[in-house]
């Protein structure tokens, strides 16, 4: 457990000197605060800039403030989703690239301690971003639609915080097993890509981790059904598990792969 927190702080002292606790945030932060700002004065945005014939009129539907935090949880289902993949996919793949890994495993060190420490940083980010970024969204759409329930609301960011410690949780997993750009790429194809995959044809079934986020912000409007939603949180519980414990069994499998 000590080396835990050893490993823990180095973690999070790289993270604070690279800045991540500050533009990570700011990321999520900019596009919760442009989202309700653009739907609400895109009528006016156009009007000056878009140069449209006189008489010309574009008839924009009625958003609720759940429709606003949808709308967010959309951009940031693309961009950022894309972003801490490609943040996190390098994690640990880096170190033995570049021979830093060599400073901590010619120590005897715990391999459960050094992917948790990197996890647990990871998480913090997230919750941080997530959080900041809904937050920002939140108060904006407060000032220009009206509120949603605080309860919803926090059901709703908790749902999703619980999709983001998936994402975390296969990208490092991947990190642990391949080279950067393989672990990059991978991740891509199996969260982007099966997001994609899951809007497309989805419809077919109700049970998927691709549906937690979506799962999450019906608790916007109503509810979501239990019968899907709940045995999907128990999948997306079961992929983290089994993501850790090989991200774990990778990290000491590789480790001999250490460029010195």
């Amino acid at each position: 457990m000590n080396q835990f927190f050893i490993l823990l702080t180095k973690e999070l002292r790289d993270a604070w000197r690279s800045f991540k606790f500050l533009w990570i945030p700011l990321v999520f932060i900019s596009l919760g605060v442009s989202e309700p700002i653009m739907n609400y004065y895109i009528e006016d945005i156009l009007g000056a800039v878009g140069n449209l014939p006189e008489g010309f009129e574009m008839l924009f539907p009625e958003l609720t403030p759940a429709d606003v935090l949808v709308s967010t949880a959309g951009q940031f289902q693309s961009i950022c989703i894309i972003i801490l993949v490609c943040i996190f996919a390098s994690s640990i793949s880096r170190e033995r690239q570049n021979g830093t890994a060599t400073l901590l495993y010619v120590r005897p060190i715990s391999y459960t301690s050094l992917f948790l420490s990197k996890w647990t940083v990871a998480i913090l980010l997230c919750a941080l971003s997530a959080a900041t970024g809904f937050g920002a969204s939140m108060y904006y759409t407060a000032i220009l639609y009206g509120t949603v329930e605080p309860l919803s609301f926090i059901q709703m960011l908790l749902t999703y915080l619980l999709w983001l410690i998936l994402v975390i949780s296969v990208t490092l997993m991947l990190s642990a097993l391949l080279r950067t750009p393989f672990a990059i790429a991978l991740s891509l194809i199996i969260i982007v890509g099966g997001q994609l995959l899951d809007s497309l044809i989805g419809g077919f079934w109700t049970l998927s981790p691709y549906k937690l986020s979506n799962y999450g912000l019906e608790f916007l409007i109503d509810t979501p059904d239990p019968d899907s939603f709940i045995p999907t949180l128990i999948i997306t519980l079961a992929i983290i598990a089994i993501s850790v414990l090989l991200g774990i069994l990778f990290s000491k499998k590789n480790a001999a792969n250490i460029k010195i």
